[in-house]
C-alpha cells in the first residue's frame, strides 16, 4: 500500500532530477535508505513529498539518513562505516534552527465548526460537559443499571440483618 502510495505521489511536473526522485521514493518504498544520489535530488525529493508519505511511511527518515551518510563523505580506508554515518547528526543550518525554535510557539488557528469555535489541541476537563454530550438513551440505561446496584445492595443488607437477628435470638426485622 504504501509503495503505490510512493507511486501515487511522485510530482507530475517533470524536472531534471524526476528519475531520480522516482527512485529515491521507490527505495523508500522498499524500506531501504535511498543511497547514491545528489543532495540536490534528495531535497527535492523531501519538497516534492506528499503530506500523506510524510504522515505515514519511513521515507522522510529513510532520505534524511541518505542525506547525512552522503554529507559525511566517501568511505575509504580509516572512515566511519555505512551504520556509522547512519547514526551521525549533522548540526543544523541556521534556516533550520530558526524552523525549529518556533515549532512549540507555532499552533494551529482556531476553527469554527458547527457554529463553535474549535481550538485545535486545547483539552477542557469538565465533567459536566461530559454527561451534557451523552445520548440520552445511554443516560436511562445508566440510571437503570445505578437502580439495579441499589437494590442488589439493598436486598443483600436484609438478607444479612435477617441472619444476624436470627443468630442473636430472634428479634429481626424480617421476622414481625
Amino acid at each position: 500500500m504504501v509503495l503505490t502510495a510512493l507511486t501515487l505521489a511522485l510530482p507530475v511536473a517533470a524536472s531534471a532530477n524526476a528519475s531520480e526522485v522516482t527512485k529515491i521514493y521507490e527505495a523508500c518504498g522498499n524500506g531501504t535508505v535511498p543511497t547514491g544520489y545528489s543532495q540536490q535530488a534528495y531535497s527535492q525529493a523531501i519538497k516534492e513529498m506528499e503530506p500523506f508519505l510524510a504522515e505515514y511511511s519511513a521515507c522522510p527518515d529513510l532520505i534524511h539518513k541518505a542525506q547525512l551518510a552522503g554529507a559525511s563523505g566517501p568511505h575509504g580506508p580509516g572512515t566511519s562505516s555505512p551504520g556509522e554515518a547512519d547514526t551521525a547528526v549533522a548540526p543544523p543550518t541556521p534556516a533550520e534552527q530558526h524552523t525549529l525554535e518556533s515549532i512549540p510557539h507555532a499552533s494551529a488557528p482556531p476553527v469554527k465548526v458547527g457554529g463553535e469555535v474549535i481550538h485545535p489541541g486545547v483539552v477542557h476537563v469538565d465533567l459536566a460537559s461530559a454527561f451534557n454530550t451523552l445520548p440520552t438513551p445511554l443516560l436511562a440505561l445508566l440510571a437503570f443499571l445505578l437502580a439495579c446496584a441499589l437494590l442488589v445492595i439493598a436486598w443483600a443488607v436484609r438478607r444479612r440483618i435477617g441472619r444476624a437477628g436470627a443468630q442473636a435470638g430472634g428479634d429481626s426485622i424480617a421476622g414481625e
